[in-house]
């Protein structure tokens, strides 16, 4: 995005977030709904087709908080009912969905569509991680410096310093600080 379409759009729209960082580029969104909770730190990169949704649901003010130089690609879609916080430096690929809820499915004699969205977890991801393409991540956390491999779904909790991939999402290696080389699990 070139400084003028930078400048543009924060001239118009940076108010509307409750924080939007300086040199923050958002090129070309598909929707961004709920900005009065969402806050972007500086240097924050949203590619293009983005969609980005904080949902307040009842009394519950919700949270979807981007930290500073994390770079999102293009078609990803993050909604926070709740609570979504992604880390500073974290690289988000093409076509990632980050979500903190799901839509109730328990009622067979409606359909899904016409259910509440329930809140299920809040995300964290954490600094310095890497979310690979076609990554879904639900209701669950990512630690720091992590990688998550093309394709996976992420549905329980990662710690610190590994590599997961699969459907759902397994270590396969870890970080080992001691002898400073990444070990299979």
């Amino acid at each position: 995005m070139n400084t003028l379409q930078r400048h543009w759009f924060a001239a118009f729209f940076a108010h509307t977030f409750k924080q939007f960082g300086k040199k923050v580029a958002i090129l070309n969104p598909d929707i961004i709904e709920g900005e009065r909770y969402i806050s972007l730190g500086d240097y924050v990169s949203i590619n293009t087709k983005v969609w980005l949704l904080a949902l307040r649901q009842n009394d519950t003010l919700p949270q979807l908080v981007i930290g500073e130089r994390t770079t999102i690609g293009r078609f990803a879609h993050i909604v926070a009912l709740r609570e979504v916080m992604i880390g500073k430096n974290v690289l988000i690929a093409d076509k990632v969905y980050i979500s903190d809820n799901l839509h109730a499915y328990k009622d067979i004699a409606q359909p899904i569509m016409d259910q509440p969205i329930v809140f299920k977890k809040s995300v964290k991801i954490g600094d310095n991680s890497w979310i690979g393409e076609n990554v879904s991540v639900i209701g669950a956390s990512i630690g720091k410096h992590c990688i998550i491999g093309a394709n996976s779904v992420v549905t329980n909790d990662i710690p610190d310093y590994c590599v997961a991939v699969g459907t759902p999402a397994q270590v396969i290696k870890r970080y080992n600080s001691t002898t400073n080389q990444w070990i299979n699990v």
